[in-house]
């Protein structure tokens, strides 16, 4: 048999031409999700006809997991990298310096951004296994370098903290851009010192006190007279979650309450108004938590740690979940915008809380702005750890576990 050797010269222009294809999809994703990245769209950005795109990649699902594969390429190199550290504080304060550098070198254009892995869930098996599993193993990893051989942090409590510290990483893309280029070496010092001391002063002792979460009736009859709105709400926030928006279909939701796709249209007008009604009810779930926090007559850090303790029981049990703010890539850009500052301003009373705790001496004075960033990912992260939660004695235990990620840091000793 002959085999045909492609010319060096041919076999550049082609990995260029690949190259720029996985570049213009990938900002397609970041923008719209997959949802919004469609071969006639990349084609557009490339010069290229859709025919000599599905050249290189047949179809918009080999596409989006090749993306994906170039993104976790380059979280595995920076976890190499981590880990040639000597400990676990050393190895951190790396891991989170190349993911600092390089998301700063992508916002100011050095850099070609890659795909948010917070859209893996949308890909369909078995190319979405496959990525889900490459994905764990880094975990894993992540979790290794969290061990510093004392046993004085157990194999489910660095879990936790490998998962936490991921999504505290993913969603900083959301919020650096509000400081200048100038400021990020100063920014990542304030992230990597809440890390690893956490909110509170030493002696600190983690109270919550319980909190009644009342959430407001949605406007509107019943769907049947078994699934309410909320009911029908909270199945396609839990779809969305764990699907993707693209995988979240109509079908599907009224499948979860056994009703007909008559049923969603008669409640909603698209499946936008949907990604905006699930997100709206959980935003209102945060905000209805920090109110309620308000008149609990503790100090102001008790109040923030009973509201944490509160949100994090709402994503690990049958109340939840809350919409991941990745859904919010799905809706057109007018009313993306309209909930992100809602999003910003749940962020901004956070850290006016912290503020005053800080201000009565209860809390340790960290960068709050910073701080209430990080509080919101590690919260917008928890449903993902539902099946972690699980396996812990109580899910009380489960809560304390994940809180002490962000009142006492990451290499805070316990099992």
């Amino acid at each position: 048999m002959t085999v045909t050797t492609l010319p060096a010269a041919s076999t550049k222009r082609f990995e260029r031409k690949r190259d720029l294809i996985l570049r213009a999809a990938s900002d397609l994703i970041n923008e719209s999700g997959m949802r919004g990245m469609a071969l006639a769209d990349v084609a557009e950005r490339v010069g290229l006809s859709t025919t000599s795109v599905t050249y290189y990649f047949r179809k918009k699902e080999q596409l989006a997991a090749a993306c994906f594969g170039l993104a976790l390429a380059r979280l595995e190199e920076f976890v190499a990298l981590a880990e040639a550290e000597p400990g676990p504080r050393e190895r951190t304060a790396r891991l989170v310096q190349l993911y600092f550098d390089a998301t700063t070198a992508a916002h100011q254009g050095r850099q070609a951004a890659v795909a948010r892995l917070s859209e893996i869930r949308a890909l369909d098996d078995p190319l979405r296994e496959e990525t889900l599993e490459r994905y764990r193993v880094i975990v894993r990893r992540v979790r290794a370098m969290l061990d510093d051989g004392s046993g004085d942090a157990g194999h489910e409590v660095r879990t936790a903290r490998a998962n936490t510290l991921l999504e505290m990483l993913f969603w900083l893309d959301g919020w650096i851009g509000r400081y200048a280029p100038e400021d990020h070496p100063r920014v990542r010092r304030r992230f990597i010192e809440i890390l690893e001391v956490g909110l509170a002063p030493k002696g600190w002792r983690w109270a919550p006190q319980a909190m009644t979460l009342s959430l407001p009736d949605e406007p509107g009859a019943a769907i049947t007279a078994g699934a309410s709105r909320q009911d029908f709400l909270m199945a396609a926030t839990r779809l969305i979650n764990e699907r993707g928006y693209r995988g979240a279909s109509v079908e599907r939701i009224a499948s979860e309450l056994n009703v007909t796709k008559g049923s969603f249209y008669h409640h909603l007008d698209a499946k936008d108004d949907l990604v905006l009604a699930c997100f709206q009810r959980s935003l209102q779930t945060i905000f209805q938590a920090q109110l309620g926090s308000d008149g609990l007559g503790g100090d102001h850090l008790q109040n923030l740690a009973s509201c944490i303790a509160r949100l994090l029981e709402f994503q690990f049990s049958d109340e939840g979940p809350l919409l991941r703010t990745t859904a919010l890539q799905a809706l057109p850009p007018e009313l993306r915008e309209r909930m992100v500052d809602r999003s910003n301003r749940v962020a901004a009373r956070f850290a006016d809380m912290m503020i005053d705790a800080i201000g009565e001496g209860a809390m340790r004075p960290v960068d709050p702005l910073i701080a209430s960033q990080m509080l919101m990912a590690a919260i917008n992260g928890a449903y993902e750890q539902r099946a972690w939660a699980d396996r812990q004695p109580s899910l009380e235990e489960a809560i304390d576990i994940y809180a002490s990620i962000l009142f006492s840091g990451v290499f805070e000793p316990r099992r």
